[in-house]
């Protein structure tokens, strides 16, 4: 099959979406598709020949997003593929895979006056998933699905597939190799037990409930190493406040997490809506208890007080640093580290990716039976 993934930037740096599906056109070609990425910009991880780059030029966000629509329209138009899966909002596609959450629910009060191209791309998903013949909308959980049906309650039910987030399980293998070169990086000694959070997005992800949870544990035991490719101006003035109670180093950003894992004890997301986080399960595939959050769908494949904890109150920091001040126990820690690598088989990517085969192989299809009907492609 021929595909074309969609995507603004094919940076995996930016982690989420932009590194799965850098990861997903790779282990597409490695199944023998036709897989290429469609972008505006890319880094060296994706073969040039899989490369297609779209000149999206504006003087805003909003006026840059409609500018890729536009560019995406007209090329779909002379290149068709069998299948265009998208990851963010268009105009037309046959899978659409919103990782950050449907577009909908990110859109009320001010953040419609301050952040237009949000609101573009609500309008353009509407217009996408309310049309006569939408594409299949696959679902990262069923948290996330249930955010699907809250928005778009008019589905059709053959419309909604489930996709649980997967794990390339020979890259994210547990391992310390890279521990004490990354905590000597960064200060932190090695007989410290090691938080680490993994965040683009720090308000929403709770890197600032991570960071008072750490100074309200007050035991020099702890530390919180946090990567993320972000502003740290508020976040590094913050720290050093609470620099005599808590131990907190900045990694800024990397486009290879797995070192960082193997430098941590334990991995801290309280995020405050992630449909499934795909660092939460990178970490347990590499044998770290979890502290996240009931907002967040990757604790679906987590029993709390088993693989870490599942907090229901992203916001609750003395709730985050009871579990992290628990995670300070060895044998607590050791314990819940052999329960999460329990979990591998669970997290194969390789079923991940059966998986979307399959849904490709419907859509393709279903495409054919409607031909015959006149029926047209969403």
């Amino acid at each position: 099959m021929k595909i074309a993934l969609v995507i603004l930037h094919a940076d995996p740096a930016r982690g989420g979406a932009e590194r799965y599906t850098v990861d997903l056109a790779n282990a597409l070609a490695r199944r023998g598709q036709e897989a290429r990425v469609i972008a505006t910009s890319f880094t060296e991880e994706l073969p040039a020949a899989m490369r297609v780059t779209l000149d999206a030029r504006g003087f805003t966000r909003a006026g840059r997003y409609q500018s890729f629509l536009d560019a995406l329209d007209a090329h779909l138009a002379t290149n068709p593929d069998d299948i265009v899966h998208a990851m963010l909002p268009v105009r037309g596609c046959d899978v659409y895979h919103p990782h950050a959450g449907i577009a909908a629910g990110a859109t009320s009060g001010w953040s419609a006056f301050f952040n237009p191209r949000r609101t573009a791309m609500a309008e353009t998903e509407r217009a996408l998933l309310t049309a006569a013949n939408p594409p299949v909308v696959l679902s990262l959980s069923e948290y996330s699905k249930a955010d699907v049906l809250r928005h778009y309650p008019n589905l059709p039910p053959e419309k909604l597939v489930t996709l649980f987030n997967a794990v390339d399980l020979d890259r994210f293998r547990p391992s310390r190799a890279r521990r004490g070169e990354i905590l000597s990086r960064f200060g932190i000694p090695d007989t410290c037990v090691v938080a680490l959070i993994i965040a683009n997005d720090f308000a929403r992800k709770g890197l600032m409930e991570a960071m008072r949870a750490t100074a309200a544990v007050n035991d020099p035991r702890l530390a919180l190493l946090v990567l993320g490719k972000q502003d740290l101006t508020l976040y590094r003035r913050e720290a050093e406040k609470m620099r005599r109670v808590a131990r907190i180093a900045f990694a800024g950003s990397a486009a290879d997490p797995r070192p960082f894992y193997q430098a941590a004890d334990f991995f801290v997301l309280p995020t405050k809506h992630d449909p499934c986080s795909l660092v939460v399960l990178e970490a347990l595939a590499m044998g770290l208890p979890v502290i996240s959050t009931r907002f967040n769908g990757a604790c679906e494949i987590m029993t709390d007080g088993v693989h870490g904890y599942v907090l229901p109150d992203p916001r609750d920091i003395a709730a985050i640093s009871d579990a992290m001040r628990k995670m300070l126990d060895d044998a607590r820690r050791a314990q819940m580290a052999a329960a999460c690598l329990e979990l591998r088989p669970r997290l194969s990517y390789e079923q991940h990716l059966n998986r979307l085969l399959e849904v490709y192989q419907s859509v393709v299809a279903a495409r054919t039976q409607a031909s015959s009907s006149g029926t047209a492609r969403p």
